[in-house]
């Protein structure tokens, strides 16, 4: 499905999913009220977990905040996923949907989910991809001896942090860094280089294209 140019009169249509505390979707929503106009709007907030901290920022910002939970009582794995997922796509239709933004979303999604919104689900990963994908970037960077690490924000595939990368932002990795404030390093370079390519997606300056990224 071809991915419309949001305007100010009509903005695309956003769902922010998350599974913590929702600091970078806070400054998300920071940055379109401090715009004068903006081609997006967040229409709903889904989280995997029903005590994300993030449920109380979105409600701080009037935007509609739902828990879906994967479901406990199926024994099996993939049908657990499958119908959790078609859960969370029920929500996105009902809220007419037409892009994902995940903002520390922790679960992988099946490559049948990302398959149905393929170019239309973006992310931001604290690593310099393709260095250090998965869930403990900023350790790994830590015990590598690594002298920079960062963020990078691309699109969704079927892979673990392996789509095509849109664009990445740098700090500095120093010898007594802790991962408590390697993690607030790159957090700040992270709120601030999302909601730009945010903004660019929107307008329809970005897109994915039989997998390569075209810039306008």
């Amino acid at each position: 499905m071809s991915l419309r140019v949001g305007t100010p009169n009509n903005p695309l249509r956003l769902a922010v999913m998350i599974s913590g505390g929702g600091s970078g979707m806070k400054a998300l929503f920071e940055h379109v009220e401090n715009k004068q106009s903006s081609c997006h709007t967040t229409v709903i907030v889904l989280s995997d977990q029903s005590e994300a901290k993030g449920h109380a920022i979105a409600q701080q910002f009037g935007v509609l905040s739902i828990s879906i939970p994967l479901p406990e009582d199926i024994a099996d794995s993939k049908s657990r996923r499958l119908i959790h997922e078609k859960s969370i796509e029920t929500k996105l239709m009902q809220n007419e949907v037409e892009a994902i933004i995940l903002s520390g979303y922790m679960r992988i999604l099946t490559p049948d989910f990302v398959s149905r919104w393929e170019g239309r689900i973006l992310n931001i990963h604290p690593s310099l991809l393709p260095k250090f994908p998965g869930a403990h970037a900023h350790q790994e960077v830590l015990s590598s001896g690594e002298s920079k690490s960062g963020c990078t924000v691309h699109f969704v595939d079927s892979g673990m942090d392996t789509g095509a990368i849109i664009e990445q932002s740098e700090v500095p990795v120093y010898a007594h860094d802790t991962l408590e404030n390697l993690q607030e390093r790159v957090k700040k370079v992270e709120h601030r280089l999302y909601p730009k390519i945010i903004d660019l997606f929107s307008e329809g300056k970005i897109r994915l294209i039989d997998g390569e990224i075209i810039r306008k």
